[in-house]
């Protein structure tokens, strides 16, 4: 089976003064194309860490990652924001919307960077807004929206670019019972549609829609599970 993501031996250690930090130990992933996976752990775990690896935003101190079958250690500072802009769409607890700029502007940012013509983006950033359900919300401005509505734009533009694989952390932190429910089936339904999802999370409620959870303790894998059955426990 092809791999998305495939991490070998990987280290990560901090060095702050003569203090080292250990951040992640020795981690082997892989994670399949359309795979949805919910990574948990207490703060400190190394989840986050992880994910900052994962994204292209940091790099380990040893070991091998390798994204849609690129080898990302080998990659320069302007290839590795390419990889960022095109191959992955990240979602934040904070929203990280521009205050200024309305929604579909927001949404058109990444095709932006990506010198997609005017025209096209507008076309893309529509039909993303309507998939996620927030057509009649193009010309409001962020601070227009509610928390739930900010996340959704938010998935729209980290979907802008088509990217093959989301990661999301802590998406449905600020946000309530409701909310957080329907973040998490628009997250299902992209992956049901083909993307990989990977979502960092300390909420059972948020992890139970993946098909697989992985837990860090102290930056270790202490567990790694799939659900059995897949897709049926929640229609």
């Amino acid at each position: 089976m092809d791999m998305m993501i495939r991490i070998e031996n990987l280290n990560k250690i901090y060095k702050t003064g003569s203090v080292e930090v250990h951040a992640l130990k020795d981690v082997n992933i892989e994670v399949a194309y359309g795979e949805f996976v919910a990574v948990m752990g207490h703060s400190g775990s190394g989840k986050s860490t992880l994910m900052n690896i994962l994204g292209c935003l940091d790099r380990p101190t040893s070991g091998k990652y390798f994204l849609d079958g690129i080898d990302i250690d080998k990659q320069s500072p302007d290839e590795l924001s390419l990889i960022r802009n095109k191959k992955i769409g990240f979602v934040f607890q904070a929203f990280n919307l521009i205050p200024r700029t309305n929604v579909l502007r927001n949404v058109e940012l990444p095709m932006i960077y990506a010198k997609v013509k005017s025209k096209q983006r507008r076309e893309k950033a529509l039909e993303l807004l309507d998939k996620v359900g927030l057509s009649d919300r193009v010309n409001h401005m962020p601070n227009e929206l509610s928390g739930g509505q900010k996340q959704r734009v938010a998935i729209a533009r980290a979907l802008a670019n088509n990217p093959p694989i989301i990661l999301a952390d802590e998406p449905t932190g600020n946000l309530d019972t409701n909310a957080s429910e329907e973040i998490m089936k628009i997250f299902k339904n992209l992956n049901r549609e083909g993307t990989s999802i990977i979502v960092v999370t300390h909420e059972p409620e948020v992890a139970k829609y993946a098909d697989r959870i992985i837990v860090f303790k102290d930056g270790c894998i202490i567990e790694d599970s799939r659900k059995e059955g897949g897709e049926n426990y929640l229609a």
